[in-house]
């Protein structure tokens, strides 16, 4: 049941990839459509964050689960420059690129757990897990 499913991220490609792989997978744990999307849409937010904060890095797809059900565990890594202030990144609106500023802040609304860790010059490992409902 632990098998991993890892996708390099460098580029655009890369980030429809992950999205599509981890719906997949979602859909085959019996997750609604709805949770599914919501998989492939956190899924995606951190594919984007890779590709224009660091450039490359990995994410990490994988059922999981205990006796509450099946769940499914996503690892976003990179090398990135890593994160400053990873509470001011969690912030809505927040953004160093111009952008928006919803990723991290909506990645966490979409799953039910969420975990960020980031060494500035070394990367940033993004957590989440969502279960099925």
């Amino acid at each position: 049941m632990n098998h991993t499913i890892r996708v390099p991220i460098n580029t655009d490609k890369d980030i429809v990839a992950a999205r599509q792989k981890g719906r997949a997978l979602a859909l085959s744990l019996g997750f609604s459509e709805i949770d599914s999307t919501l998989v492939a849409t956190a899924i995606s937010e951190l594919a984007r964050n890779i590709v224009t904060y660091a450039k490359r890095g990995e994410i990490r797809i994988q059922a999981d689960g205990n006796s509450k059900g099946p769940c499914i565990l996503v690892i976003a890594k990179d090398k990135g420059a890593g994160i400053s202030n990873i509470k001011l990144a969690l912030q809505d609106g927040f953004s160093t690129s111009g952008s928006l500023g919803l990723g991290l802040p909506g990645v966490k609304r979409l799953v039910d757990e969420f975990e960020i860790v980031s060494h500035i010059g070394k990367g940033t490992v993004v957590k989440f897990k969502k279960w099925k409902t």
